[in-house]
């Protein structure tokens, strides 16, 4: 029994004397690392700042640097603890291109990411339409944009497809054209509606004077004169205005007496 006892005691003594250093040496490690790595993406973080970076490129440039770091600093870890580096990349490696190909749609809004950061066709704060949603951009991700709708819900989109596919970016340029197609009876003024028409969009305070208002017959349709208008405002006008005339002109057609046709259903009725 003592016999037992000591060689399980010299056993003991033999693993913490051969492990022991190491796990404390990774344990340190770790603490060192992990204080570095913090130090170094508040320093990373600071001169972005003084360079003015976008927010979203400066997210998603500390997200990835923290990441390659943290796996620099397990692969100096698990050397510490006697792991040989050599097999450990080769497995990383194999497991690697396991995962890549069980992930490919991940890889590829990892693409996706870098190249919304590269080229940047959008930013946060982006009114956007893409794949089939509108919204703000609120968080462009490694591997997802995020967009707040109008009606604040949120939407996430992969970046792979949002790279890939076609982007509507509504906040780009300064002014915006907001159109309208109004319809007048057969019997209706063509001038004057024009006139009407004209009077109503120019006199909005917020409606642009360059470019001009334009005011012309689109269509003759089966049962209205169609009026097609064009109006410029400022980006963040555009609702307010496309509202506002919409309103405003239903009430000056009326005031003037013109028209404004809708479906009819006409009944046939026989005798007999």
């Amino acid at each position: 029994m003592d016999k037992n006892l000591d060689y399980w005691i010299e056993q003991g003594i033999a693993f913490v004397t051969t492990y022991g250093l190491k796990v404390i040496g990774a344990i340190v490690i770790w603490i060192v690392g992990s204080w570095l790595i913090k130090k170094i993406l508040k320093g990373f973080k600071k001169m972005m700042d003084k360079g003015h970076y976008e927010v979203s490129l400066k997210k998603f440039l500390v997200d990835l640097i923290n990441a390659i770091l943290k796996i620099l600093l397990v692969i100096t870890i698990l050397g510490t603890l006697g792991v040989p580096t050599a097999q450990f990349a080769a497995i990383i490696a194999a497991a690697g291109l396991a995962i890549g190909l069980a992930l490919q749609g991940s890889l590829g809004n990892f693409a996706g990411g870098v190249l919304l950061m590269v080229f940047r066709p959008i930013k946060i704060g982006d009114f956007i339409e893409a794949q089939g949603e509108s919204g703000t951009v609120k968080e462009i991700e490694i591997f997802t944009t995020k967009l707040n709708t109008t009606d604040n819900k949120e939407v996430i989109i992969p970046n792979g497809a949002l790279s890939n596919g076609n982007i509507i970016n509504y906040s780009t340029e300064d002014t915006r054209r907001v159109d309208f197609t109004f319809g007048v009876g057969y019997d209706s003024d063509i001038k004057k509606t024009k006139e009407i028409l004209f009077g109503v969009i120019n006199s909005h305070p917020l409606v642009l004077k360059d470019p001009a208002t334009a005011v012309n017959v689109s269509e003759l349709a089966d049962s209205s004169i169609n009026f097609f208008t064009r109006a410029w405002v400022k980006k963040e006008d555009y609702w307010t205005v496309k509202f506002d005339v919409m309103e405003q002109t239903k009430e000056a057609l009326d005031a003037a007496g013109i028209d404004i046709p809708y479906p009819h259903q006409v009944e046939i009725h026989k005798e007999g």
